[in-house]
């Protein structure tokens, strides 16, 4: 159901402090929380004696002691003290490694040998001083995450969910490319001489008629930068100059699974435009927020249809680049699956 050798994102890096809490991703319970010199530290949150989650405990310096009996829990979740004078061989806790990046918590839920920071989804221009941002808080979807990964590859359903935001005449029926990457699967179209949707009518600097650029890009395991660019009419299209005047706005999207059934959505964006504009990020968050709630309330019915259908669903050719990802990613998770099982065969 999922992969575990991948960096999924915890939580906002102000989320995790010095008081124990507890998260869940890939329906594992872990306990999170700071150093006193500030490192993160997730751990199982189980205590191995009687299973109270270690969150409900206390903070002894840098280490975690149970709320039952006392037992306690160095940052790599070995017993360093239990009742009785004894420590058992069993007394440990798995340890998940962590590491901070673009203001997020990243989590590596598989072997720990094999978490390299440097695989960690790379953002260009998040550090641009050129470049302004808006962000807004994670959502809670009662959907599998990857209901929202087809959402990410799916540049056409805006023509009706966001009529009022991001669609417009031509996001209904222009033809979409799909290429599959290395990393993942991306979709994407110019379309040439239209209208500019609504949403980006109040961002763009330049009158009439653009050319846009709808680039969906979702890497494994559930990670998406959608392109958006808008440039004057007759400017834009594959091999386009460019104007000066061309807006562009990269929303980066990071979905990490909690259960079968609910996914914990954080994002942010980024634009080429105004980058000390309180007011323009304001301005974008609140929409882009308006415009997540209308995806939430569809897909979280999409989830409740899918689980108790009575009838076959049927797939569209538009749905060409999702049917590629999720393919390709469960023959990821398959493989991972296998060697997992022979690594255990040998141990």
């Amino acid at each position: 159901m999922f992969l575990k050798n991948a960096w999924y994102v915890a939580a906002w890096d102000h989320e995790v402090t010095r008081d124990l809490a507890q998260i869940t991703v890939l329906e594992r319970a872990i306990c999170v929380y700071r150093t006193e010199a500030g490192a993160i530290v997730a751990l199982d949150d189980a205590c191995p004696h009687r299973k109270l989650p270690l969150s409900m405990g206390r903070i002894k310096g840098d280490m975690v002691e149970c709320g039952y009996h006392g037992l306690t829990f160095d940052c790599v979740g070995q017993c360093v003290w239990a009742p009785g004078g004894r420590i058992p061989s069993e007394a440990r806790v798995h340890a998940y490694p962590t590491h901070e990046k673009y203001g997020l918590v990243w989590i590596w839920m598989g072997n720990p040998v094999l978490a390299d920071p440097e695989e960690i989804f790379e953002i260009e221009n998040f550090d641009n001083p050129d470049w302004g941002m808006n962000r807004g808080a994670a959502m809670e979807l009662d959907c599998n995450y990857l209901l929202m990964c087809d959402n990410l590859l799916d540049p056409t359903h805006v023509a009706w969910v966001h009529g009022g935001s991001f669609g417009q005449a031509a996001t209904k029926d222009t033809p979409l490319r799909v290429k599959k990457t290395e990393n993942g699967v991306i979709v994407h179209r110019w379309m040439l001489d239209v209208e500019p949707a609504p949403f980006y009518k109040k961002v763009i600097s330049f009158k009439g008629n653009c050319d846009r650029l709808q680039h969906y890009e979702v890497r494994y395991p559930s990670h998406a930068l959608i392109r958006a660019v808008f440039t004057p009419a007759g400017t834009g299209g594959p091999d386009g100059p460019l104007h000066p005047d061309t807006f562009i706005m990269d929303s980066l999207n990071f979905m990490t699974p909690t259960t079968a059934g609910k996914t914990r959505y954080y994002w942010f964006q980024l634009r080429n435009i105004r980058p000390d504009d309180a007011a323009l990020s304001r301005m974008m968050t609140e929409d882009v927020q308006h415009a997540f709630e209308e995806d939430r309330a569809v897909l979280n019915a999409v989830q409740k249809g899918m689980a108790e259908k009575t009838s076959p669903h049927i797939d569209l050719p538009i749905d060409a680049g999702q049917l590629r990802f999720r393919r390709q990613l469960e023959a990821m998770i398959a493989e991972e699956a296998m060697v997992d099982a022979k690594m255990q065969g040998i141990s």
